[in-house]
Protein backbone atom coordinates (compact mmCIF):
# COMPACT_ATOMS: atom_id res chain seq x y z
CA UNK A 1 0.00 0.00 0.00
CA UNK A 2 0.92 3.44 -0.92
CA UNK A 3 1.96 5.90 1.91
CA UNK A 4 0.50 8.89 0.12
CA UNK A 5 -2.80 9.71 -1.03
CA UNK A 6 -3.77 12.88 -3.17
CA UNK A 7 -7.30 15.09 -2.93
CA UNK A 8 -8.20 13.25 -6.24
CA UNK A 9 -8.02 10.35 -5.15
CA UNK A 10 -9.60 10.89 -1.90
CA UNK A 11 -12.26 12.56 -3.53
CA UNK A 12 -13.30 10.19 -5.24
CA UNK A 13 -12.96 7.45 -2.35
CA UNK A 14 -15.35 9.70 -0.71
CA UNK A 15 -17.96 10.76 -3.63
CA UNK A 16 -17.66 6.54 -4.02
CA UNK A 17 -19.12 5.94 -0.64
CA UNK A 18 -15.70 4.47 0.49
CA UNK A 19 -14.39 6.77 2.03
CA UNK A 20 -11.65 5.94 4.62
CA UNK A 21 -11.03 7.22 8.62
CA UNK A 22 -9.34 10.73 8.28
CA UNK A 23 -7.89 12.09 11.38
CA UNK A 24 -7.19 15.93 11.28
CA UNK A 25 -3.67 16.42 13.10
CA UNK A 26 -3.31 20.15 13.01
CA UNK A 27 -0.75 20.86 15.60
CA UNK A 28 2.06 23.33 15.10
CA UNK A 29 4.92 24.39 17.88
CA UNK A 30 3.40 28.05 18.58
CA UNK A 31 0.01 26.63 18.42
CA UNK A 32 -0.17 22.82 19.42
CA UNK A 33 -4.08 22.53 19.91
CA UNK A 34 -5.57 23.12 16.38
CA UNK A 35 -8.95 21.84 17.39
CA UNK A 36 -10.48 25.32 17.15
CA UNK A 37 -9.46 25.48 13.21
CA UNK A 38 -11.11 22.06 13.02
CA UNK A 39 -14.32 23.04 14.59
CA UNK A 40 -14.63 25.92 11.97
CA UNK A 41 -13.67 23.82 9.04
CA UNK A 42 -12.01 19.81 8.37
CA UNK A 43 -12.36 17.00 5.76
CA UNK A 44 -15.96 15.17 5.43
CA UNK A 45 -16.14 13.00 8.59
CA UNK A 46 -12.76 13.95 9.65
CA UNK A 47 -12.14 13.57 13.39
CA UNK A 48 -9.30 15.66 15.21
CA UNK A 49 -6.91 13.94 16.88
CA UNK A 50 -4.32 16.56 19.72
CA UNK A 51 -0.91 15.43 18.99
CA UNK A 52 0.27 16.24 22.34
CA UNK A 53 -2.39 14.14 24.29
CA UNK A 54 -2.84 11.59 22.16
CA UNK A 55 0.17 10.64 20.27
CA UNK A 56 2.76 11.35 22.77
CA UNK A 57 2.47 11.68 26.20
CA UNK A 58 4.00 13.76 28.79
CA UNK A 59 7.17 11.89 30.78
CA UNK A 60 10.39 12.35 32.43
CA UNK A 61 12.69 15.38 30.67
CA UNK A 62 15.13 12.80 29.91
CA UNK A 63 11.91 10.87 27.28
CA UNK A 64 11.87 14.12 25.35
CA UNK A 65 9.18 16.61 24.69
CA UNK A 66 7.01 14.49 22.95
CA UNK A 67 7.37 10.45 23.93
CA UNK A 68 4.94 7.83 22.35
CA UNK A 69 1.68 7.84 24.52
CA UNK A 70 1.67 4.66 26.12
CA UNK A 71 0.22 1.77 24.20
CA UNK A 72 -3.22 1.50 26.43
CA UNK A 73 -3.78 5.13 26.68
CA UNK A 74 -3.27 5.15 22.54
CA UNK A 75 -5.51 2.42 21.82
CA UNK A 76 -8.08 3.72 23.26
CA UNK A 77 -8.05 6.90 21.40
CA UNK A 78 -7.44 5.29 17.90
CA UNK A 79 -10.84 3.38 19.28
CA UNK A 80 -12.96 6.95 19.91
CA UNK A 81 -11.80 7.73 16.62
CA UNK A 82 -13.82 5.15 15.14
CA UNK A 83 -11.08 3.07 13.77
CA UNK A 84 -10.80 -1.09 13.55
CA UNK A 85 -8.22 -2.94 12.62
CA UNK A 86 -8.65 -3.22 8.92
CA UNK A 87 -9.54 0.10 8.72
CA UNK A 88 -7.99 2.66 5.72
CA UNK A 89 -7.14 5.62 7.54
CA UNK A 90 -6.19 9.09 6.34
CA UNK A 91 -4.43 11.90 8.05
CA UNK A 92 -3.94 15.21 7.21
CA UNK A 93 -2.70 18.89 8.55
CA UNK A 94 -2.39 22.30 7.55
CA UNK A 95 1.35 22.07 7.68
CA UNK A 96 3.05 20.43 5.00
CA UNK A 97 1.97 17.05 6.62
CA UNK A 98 4.67 17.60 9.66
CA UNK A 99 1.98 16.51 12.06
CA UNK A 100 0.45 14.13 9.72
CA UNK A 101 3.73 11.98 9.51
CA UNK A 102 3.98 11.90 13.10
CA UNK A 103 0.49 10.48 13.27
CA UNK A 104 0.90 8.11 10.58
CA UNK A 105 4.50 6.67 12.14
CA UNK A 106 2.42 5.86 15.67
CA UNK A 107 -0.68 4.46 13.79
CA UNK A 108 1.75 2.03 11.58
CA UNK A 109 4.20 1.18 14.32
CA UNK A 110 1.00 0.22 16.20
CA UNK A 111 0.09 -2.31 13.62
CA UNK A 112 -2.91 -0.30 11.97
CA UNK A 113 -1.39 -1.57 7.70
CA UNK A 114 -3.32 1.06 6.09
CA UNK A 115 -2.70 4.23 7.14
CA UNK A 116 -1.64 7.19 4.30
CA UNK A 117 -0.49 10.70 4.33
CA UNK A 118 -2.83 13.17 2.61
CA UNK A 119 0.16 15.00 0.05
CA UNK A 120 -0.48 18.21 -0.07
CA UNK A 121 -2.44 19.03 3.08
CA UNK A 122 -5.16 20.97 4.05
CA UNK A 123 -4.07 23.09 1.54
CA UNK A 124 -3.91 20.63 -1.60
CA UNK A 125 -7.49 19.84 -0.78
CA UNK A 126 -8.32 23.35 -1.11
CA UNK A 127 -6.99 23.82 -3.86
CA UNK A 128 -8.27 20.72 -5.15
CA UNK A 129 -12.00 22.07 -4.48
CA UNK A 130 -12.41 19.75 -1.54
CA UNK A 131 -15.47 20.18 0.88
CA UNK A 132 -15.26 20.99 4.20
CA UNK A 133 -17.64 20.76 7.19
CA UNK A 134 -17.86 22.75 10.52
CA UNK A 135 -18.80 21.06 13.70
CA UNK A 136 -17.96 17.63 15.39
CA UNK A 137 -19.30 14.84 13.52
CA UNK A 138 -21.19 11.69 15.63
CA UNK A 139 -18.40 8.97 15.42
CA UNK A 140 -19.20 4.97 16.27
CA UNK A 141 -16.18 3.96 18.25
CA UNK A 142 -14.21 1.15 16.99
CA UNK A 143 -12.26 -2.26 18.18
CA UNK A 144 -8.76 -1.87 17.17
CA UNK A 145 -6.48 -3.80 19.17
CA UNK A 146 -2.74 -2.15 19.37
CA UNK A 147 0.65 -3.44 19.69
CA UNK A 148 4.19 -1.29 19.03
CA UNK A 149 7.66 -2.62 17.49
CA UNK A 150 6.20 -2.74 13.78
CA UNK A 151 7.96 -0.09 12.81
CA UNK A 152 11.49 0.88 13.98
CA UNK A 153 12.52 2.90 16.58
CA UNK A 154 15.49 3.42 18.97
CA UNK A 155 16.31 4.55 22.36
CA UNK A 156 18.81 7.34 23.41
CA UNK A 157 21.66 4.38 24.35
CA UNK A 158 21.30 2.45 21.10
CA UNK A 159 21.92 6.20 19.33
CA UNK A 160 25.54 6.42 19.74
CA UNK A 161 26.80 3.59 17.69
CA UNK A 162 24.29 4.69 14.83
CA UNK A 163 25.97 7.69 14.88
CA UNK A 164 29.03 6.15 14.43
CA UNK A 165 28.66 4.61 11.28
CA UNK A 166 27.49 8.04 9.89
CA UNK A 167 23.75 6.89 9.73
CA UNK A 168 21.77 9.02 12.01
CA UNK A 169 20.10 12.28 9.86
CA UNK A 170 19.53 15.37 12.05
CA UNK A 171 16.08 17.05 10.32
CA UNK A 172 16.14 20.10 12.15
CA UNK A 173 16.38 23.55 10.65
CA UNK A 174 19.94 24.20 9.91
CA UNK A 175 20.20 27.17 12.44
CA UNK A 176 19.32 24.32 15.01
CA UNK A 177 21.66 21.88 14.05
CA UNK A 178 24.72 24.54 13.88
CA UNK A 179 23.77 25.78 17.79
CA UNK A 180 21.06 27.86 18.16
CA UNK A 181 18.82 26.37 21.02
CA UNK A 182 15.13 25.71 19.82
CA UNK A 183 12.65 27.19 22.32
CA UNK A 184 12.05 24.73 25.60
CA UNK A 185 15.39 22.90 25.15
CA UNK A 186 18.93 24.11 27.66
CA UNK A 187 20.89 24.26 24.14
CA UNK A 188 21.43 24.17 20.57
CA UNK A 189 23.48 21.94 18.55
CA UNK A 190 23.18 18.19 17.38
CA UNK A 191 24.53 15.01 18.17
CA UNK A 192 28.18 14.26 17.05
CA UNK A 193 28.10 12.51 13.76
CA UNK A 194 25.01 13.45 12.97
CA UNK A 195 24.17 14.75 8.80
CA UNK A 196 22.19 17.87 8.57
CA UNK A 197 19.28 16.80 6.59
CA UNK A 198 16.32 19.59 7.04
CA UNK A 199 12.83 17.63 6.26
CA UNK A 200 11.76 21.14 4.68
CA UNK A 201 14.14 20.16 1.65
CA UNK A 202 12.15 17.01 1.10
CA UNK A 203 8.91 19.83 0.54
CA UNK A 204 7.80 21.29 -2.57
CA UNK A 205 6.51 25.05 -2.48
CA UNK A 206 2.78 23.26 -2.90
CA UNK A 207 3.19 21.47 0.70
CA UNK A 208 3.38 17.90 -1.17
CA UNK A 209 6.08 15.44 -0.73
CA UNK A 210 8.84 15.09 -3.45
CA UNK A 211 9.14 12.41 -5.53
CA UNK A 212 10.67 8.83 -4.85
CA UNK A 213 13.45 9.64 -7.58
CA UNK A 214 13.83 13.24 -6.55
CA UNK A 215 14.26 12.41 -2.61
CA UNK A 216 16.61 9.15 -3.70
CA UNK A 217 18.71 11.45 -5.45
CA UNK A 218 19.00 13.68 -2.38
CA UNK A 219 19.78 11.07 -0.13
CA UNK A 220 22.47 9.35 -2.29
CA UNK A 221 24.06 12.43 -2.60
CA UNK A 222 24.95 12.35 1.53
CA UNK A 223 26.23 8.89 0.95
CA UNK A 224 23.69 6.71 2.06
CA UNK A 225 23.01 3.89 0.74
CA UNK A 226 19.98 2.29 0.58
CA UNK A 227 20.81 -1.51 1.99
CA UNK A 228 22.35 0.29 5.11
CA UNK A 229 19.71 1.35 7.63
CA UNK A 230 19.55 4.96 8.54
CA UNK A 231 17.78 6.68 11.94
CA UNK A 232 16.13 10.01 12.13
CA UNK A 233 15.89 12.79 14.94
CA UNK A 234 14.70 16.52 15.26
CA UNK A 235 13.84 18.39 17.88
CA UNK A 236 11.21 16.13 19.77
CA UNK A 237 10.25 13.40 17.05
CA UNK A 238 7.66 15.30 14.90
CA UNK A 239 9.62 16.61 11.74
CA UNK A 240 11.79 13.74 12.15
CA UNK A 241 8.66 11.15 11.07
CA UNK A 242 8.59 12.91 8.05
CA UNK A 243 11.55 12.17 7.17
CA UNK A 244 11.17 9.02 7.80
CA UNK A 245 8.47 8.79 6.00
CA UNK A 246 10.78 10.46 2.86
CA UNK A 247 13.18 8.06 2.83
CA UNK A 248 10.73 5.70 3.11
CA UNK A 249 9.43 6.35 0.10
CA UNK A 250 12.80 6.16 -1.68
CA UNK A 251 13.77 3.02 -0.83
CA UNK A 252 15.80 3.38 2.15
CA UNK A 253 14.81 1.85 5.76
CA UNK A 254 14.61 4.21 8.63
CA UNK A 255 14.52 4.27 12.33
CA UNK A 256 12.67 7.19 14.10
CA UNK A 257 14.32 8.21 17.68
CA UNK A 258 11.28 9.29 19.43
CA UNK A 259 12.91 11.28 21.95
CA UNK A 260 15.12 12.99 19.92
CA UNK A 261 17.14 16.23 20.34
CA UNK A 262 15.09 17.18 23.16
CA UNK A 263 15.43 13.68 24.61
CA UNK A 264 19.66 13.66 24.37
CA UNK A 265 20.61 16.62 25.43
CA UNK A 266 18.30 16.67 28.89
CA UNK A 267 20.03 13.20 29.55
CA UNK A 268 22.37 13.93 31.99
CA UNK A 269 25.34 11.76 30.52
CA UNK A 270 24.45 12.68 27.46
CA UNK A 271 24.06 16.63 27.68
CA UNK A 272 27.63 17.31 27.23
CA UNK A 273 28.11 15.19 23.97
CA UNK A 274 26.84 17.87 22.03
CA UNK A 275 28.38 19.52 19.20
CA UNK A 276 27.42 23.03 17.93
Amino acid sequence: MTHLITPAQLKRLISRGKAPRILDVRWRPIAPNGQADYVSGHLPEAVYVDLETELAFRGARSEGRHPLPPLDLLQSAVRRWGISDEDEVVVYDDNSSISAARAWWVLRHAGLKKVRILDGALAGWRAAGGKLEAGTPFVRPGTATLRYGHLDALETDEIPAVAARRALLDARATEHFHGIADIGEPRGGHIPGALSVPTTFNINEDGTLKDADQLRTRFSALGLDPSTPVAVYCTSGIAAAHEVLALTIAGYRAALYPGSWSAWVNTPIREFLATA
